[in-house]
């Protein structure tokens, strides 16, 4: 009898551990990189490293490069009033793959052979006029909204972050993007 308990319990923790497990993300099924282009502003995004000194005003702009990567410049005012800009490179995360699934460098060129140089930049949400986009990893420890103007209506930031928590991102810890 109390290897039958054991074994209900493990099977019962098993049965709660994978129902635990997120679905695998879906990513849009297609990205026209040269429409993608331009400029896009943050909306909101998740709490990273990368970003703790940034106050507002952040923007990310990509470029089109001729050998098919993409030229990335994302930009930030910082706690001191200046604004502080970093470049990296984006490039389809597999060769022949969606370009809804890109791998983006910021770390030197020279260091491009280290796969862990390399972050997920998943377009999750496009909307069909490109006007306003959710990207993620498949982690599911970064999360951004982003848009082509500085501020979205309401309803339509309600509905991507009802969409992003669908999709198992921790969305109450999303921060707003001050953007002037």
């Amino acid at each position: 009898m109390k290897q039958l308990v054991l074994f209900g319990l493990s099977l019962s923790l098993f049965v709660v551990t994978v129902n635990a497990q997120p679905r695998p993300l879906d990513v849009v099924s297609s990205v026209d990189l040269s429409r993608y282009a331009g400029k896009w502003y943050e909306i909101a995004r998740l709490p990273n490293r990368f970003q703790d000194h940034c106050t507002g005003n952040v923007s990310a702009t990509y470029t089109v490069q001729k050998d098919g990567r993409i030229k990335v410049v994302n930009s930030c005012r910082t706690t001191d009033g200046t604004t502080d800009s970093a470049e990296g490179v984006a490039r389809l995360a597999s060769e022949g793959g969606p370009a809804s699934k890109l791998k983006v460098r910021f770390a030197p060129a020279f260091l491009g052979f280290l796969p862990f140089v390399w972050g997920d930049y998943w377009i999750l949400q496009l909307a069909p006029d490109y006007s306003h986009a959710v990207v993620g990893d498949p982690g599911r420890k970064y999360l951004w909204i982003l848009a082509r103007q500085p501020k979205i209506d309401q309803s339509t930031y309600d509905r991507l972050v009802a969409e992003a928590r669908e999709d198992g991102f921790d969305v109450a810890k999303l921060i707003r993007t001050k953007q002037d």
